[in-house]
């Protein structure tokens, strides 16, 4: 092409762009630049390896994984992080919105006695009371804490209580006698408008064609859960802090994706909870398939959390969104 006019070249040159893709924005042209157990840094939109991920998540006090639901590669990403934690010299502590504060005997007599039947166990956690799903999708990540010895910490209310305000409204389950007893009827709502807003959108978008009456008392027991489950964390940071639990570390709390969200529902109050600053990070765990590229890049764009991580689909597919 030596010789050739440069009004030549230019055509041919954005011709050969064209047949080949620009180079700049390839990665962002291509779905192909996902893949699954990729983890990407939503600030930069990049891909981070694994292990210097973990040097950076063994430096916190909480992290924050958000799930989907009966996800099996969900529960082995949370394994995965536990097992580099505790080669790294880190004893994490588990934090699973699975169990309510009514089964947390039950978990520790079960994570203390190998003795323990896991009928007897399963009945004295309250799991069907509280959860009342496969217990088989979470049952690795207990089985774990049992084998090296972790602290697991029962992060919900009572799931009665929540009932309770989502039929009557908070200001109606407030006279709950068991709202003292769990120490929740103080300061067991706090309304803050971005979280209202989120909330309210998302509680609309899947439950179409309610009262405002109804979508209000959804919204607070989606409150009051995630109240609740701040409270189970920033209390345990607090007993550390004061030498009434072991020193250990990081709180590694999984939840339901929709609980760690733009850091709203639980991140945000643990930090409101807590005297001084906390090193946290959240993990949003989301199945990956090329036909998802622009539903993760949209994630990314929305900052939905500080780290995105694709894993593969689970055995019920790709989750139901709501639009």
């Amino acid at each position: 092409m030596r010789g050739l006019p440069f009004t030549v070249l230019l055509p041919l040159f954005a011709l050969l762009l064209v047949l080949q893709g620009n180079p700049l924005n390839a990665d962002e042209q291509r779905p192909e630049a996902f893949h699954q157990w990729q983890v990407l840094e939503v600030k930069t939109g990049r891909a981070v390896a694994f292990e210097d991920w973990m040097v950076r998540l063994a430096t916190q006090e909480v992290i924050y994984l958000g799930e989907e639901h009966r996800n099996a590669s969900h529960v082995e990403a949370a394994l995965q992080i536990m097992r580099a934690l505790l080669k790294r010299d880190r004893q994490p502590v588990l934090a699973l919105e699975m169990f309510g504060w009514d089964g947390q005997d039950g978990l520790d007599r079960y994570l203390s006695d190998r003795g323990t039947a896991r009928e007897v166990f399963l009945q004295e956690s309250h799991w069907e009371k509280n959860w009342g799903g496969r217990y088989e999708d979470y049952e690795p990540l207990v089985n774990f804490a049992q084998e090296w010895h972790i602290h697991v910490l029962a992060l919900n209310p009572p799931k009665a209580l929540v009932r309770r305000v989502a039929r009557d409204g908070l200001a109606g389950a407030l006279a709950d006698p068991e709202m003292s007893r769990w120490e929740m009827r103080e300061g067991a709502l706090s309304d803050e408008p971005a979280y209202r807003k989120v909330i309210l959108e998302q509680l609309r978008r899947c439950h179409d064609g309610l009262s405002d009456e109804a979508y209000q008392r959804m919204y607070e027991a989606s409150n009051f859960r995630d109240e609740g489950m701040a409270k189970t964390i920033s209390e345990y940071l607090r007993r550390v802090q004061n030498g009434l639990a072991p020193q250990g570390g990081p709180i590694v709390s999984y939840t339901g994706g929709g609980h760690i969200q733009y850091h709203l529902p639980i991140p945000n109050r643990v930090l409101r909870r807590h005297a001084g600053p906390i090193r946290q990070t959240t993990v949003y765990l989301t199945a990956y398939e090329p036909a998802r590229s622009e539903e993760i890049r949209e994630l990314i764009r929305d900052s939905i959390a500080d780290y995105v991580w694709l894993t593969p689909l689970g055995a019920d597919g790709a989750p139901r969104r709501c639009r």
